[in-house]
């Protein structure tokens, strides 16, 4: 399918609504989960054949849905079938937008091109209740249908629908400059609305997504605005019981950047290769990617915190008394082979990122050497001679007077070899060198990173990324340093149990990493027990 260029900003696919049987072969980029024959349904007739008894619709949706299209191509669906609908635009009883503004500026890090903190409130709280309890069905139409971010929130007794848009999407929508967010009348540039969306937007939508999950009668897929696809509410929920006791894998999304490599472009044939290059494989990455559900053919996609909302006591077993709705592992490539070192970085602690950003836990991680080339080097931890205020003046001269910083002065690195586990927790400095291909094994926060040195270069943008010597100097661990490394930072596999054709290996991570990364080894179909995970 040819899309037009103004609505999305990207060169990566729109995702077909068919699945190609080639995606079974080897590493597949829409990893359908198969939920049975005539589960999923496509585009605005069927639905609108389903819609034809109703008398009341509400149709809910996420941040980025095109409505007045959504709303423009399911009333000629309806008005071929001769109904007379009333549409209601449930933003008519948004409170002003300035009202809004100052509610959410306390959350949004002022000028901080990247950071702000978790806003703490509820969808409901954009709303005036009294705007919201004025809007009620006509009852002189055939069919109402209130529509809009929210519109479950009004109390309409009647079918409701749910749209749903990957976050992929919402971002290429936002960098071509065709979204808003909620309760915003213009868009903005895509990095600030990014951070809108991250700490305001996202947690009261998903709020409101995981407290109307349980009656949505219908789940529509809208990231394809002439084509959606949908199903049964009580088909989505089955689904998400059947992957909650299976093997699954999320729908991947990749993305280039200003270090990246040429690893995942030469190894994923399926990938667009107008791009510099590949940076990321997105691969779980809880709040940002999503499942993909197949039947007869048709793909249908809901964001990954479905499944988490609907069945989390299944996916995280023991440990969903602690985390809850919240996916505790994310994992990810980073590809620089042939490209440049990382951004020279550390994390923040526990106490810092609840405290300024109001997560629950922070980015602890670690990274697993999947390819390499000759001579590629991980950095991590300090030289064992390192003067903290030494390191920071040169930062800061750095920043000042452009110039360069001699890394290796201050920084440790170490030689980089398939199948190396490096261990990253909060306060370490460190960075990807060239020639690696990084499987990234985290904890799930993912853009808490405080920048400190990213080699005199410019985003792909044209623009320098954002340093934060402060925040990182203030999480900085110094003692990891000289022996400490070797002796902390870097796992030593341990074999823990094996046979003649596979063996079963453990990779100890660090005290503060709260997970564990083990390996199985084999040549041959075997069983593995998942140990608290049902």
């Amino acid at each position: 399918m040819v899309q037009p260029p103004s609505w999305r900003k990207t060169t990566q696919d729109l995702m077909s609504a068919y699945h190609t049987p080639a995606e079974t072969a080897q590493y597949g980029i829409y990893p359908g989960f198969d939920i049975g024959p005539e589960k999923i349904n496509l585009g605005f007739g069927s639905l609108a054949k389903r819609l034809v008894r109703e008398h009341t619709v509400v149709i809910d949706g996420y941040v980025g849905i095109f409505w007045l299209d959504f709303q423009k191509r399911l009333d000629a669906s309806l008005r071929a079938r001769d109904l007379v609908v009333s549409w209601i635009d449930v933003s008519r009883a948004l409170r002003p937008e300035a009202d809004i503004a100052a509610m959410i500026e306390p959350f949004l890090g002022g000028d901080d091109p990247i950071f702000g903190t978790r806003f703490t409130g509820a969808l409901a709280d954009f709303f005036d209740p009294a705007r919201l309890a004025a809007l009620q069905p006509d009852p002189e139409a055939d069919m109402s249908i209130l529509y809009g971010c929210g519109a479950a929130l009004a109390g309409w007794y009647g079918l409701t629908l749910y749209v749903d848009l990957p976050k992929n999407e919402l971002q290429f929508r936002s960098r071509a400059g065709q979204v808003r967010n909620l309760g915003a009348s213009k868009p903005i540039p895509p990095k600030p609305q990014y951070k809108r969306f991250y700490f305001v937007d996202w947690p009261v939508l998903n709020a409101h997504k995981a407290h109307i999950l349980s009656y949505v009668d219908i789940m529509i897929d809208g990231q394809r605005p002439d084509e959606p696809t949908w199903m049964a509410g009580h088909d989505l929920r089955a689904g998400l019981n059947r992957m909650a006791h299976n093997c699954f894998r999320v729908r991947p999304w990749f993305e280039p950047g200003v270090w990246g490599g040429h690893w995942i472009e030469r190894n994923i044939p399926q990938l667009p290769r107008d791009v510099p290059n590949y940076a990321w494989s997105f691969e779980l990455i809880a709040p940002e990617n999503g499942l993909l559900f197949e039947s007869s053919g048709l793909l249908l996609e809901v964001s990954f915190d479905c499944l988490m909302y609907h069945n989390h006591p299944e996916v995280l077993g023991d440990s969903a008394a602690r985390f809850g709705y919240e996916f505790p592992i994310r994992f990810d490539f980073l590809d620089t082979v042939d490209g440049q070192n990382l951004s020279v970085q550390v994390h923040p602690r526990p106490d810092f990122i609840r405290e300024h950003f109001g997560e629950t836990f922070t980015q602890d991680e670690t990274y697993y050497i999947l390819d390499c080339e000759p001579d590629s080097r991980v950095y991590l931890g300090f030289q064992d001679d390192i003067d903290p205020g030494e390191f920071r003046a040169e930062l800061e001269r750095s920043f000042a007077e452009s110039s360069p910083v001699d890394v290796d002065r201050f920084v440790n690195n170490e030689p980089a070899h398939k199948h190396d586990l490096f261990l990253i927790p909060h306060g370490t400095i460190h960075c990807s060198g060239k020639g690696i291909l990084v499987l990234e094994i985290s904890a799930t926060p993912y853009i808490f990173t405080f920048k400190l040195y990213d080699w005199m270069r410019l985003d792909l943008d044209g623009r320098p990324r954002p340093l934060n010597l402060e925040r990182g100097f203030a999480n900085l661990n110094f003692e990891r340093k000289g022996e400490r490394v070797q002796a902390e930072l870097i796992s030593r596999p341990e074999i823990l149990a094996e046979d003649d054709d596979w063996r079963f290996v453990h990779l100890p991570t660090h005290p503060d990493h709260f997970y564990d990364v083990c390996r199985y080894e084999f040549d041959r179909e075997i069983s593995a027990e998942t140990s608290g995970s049902p």
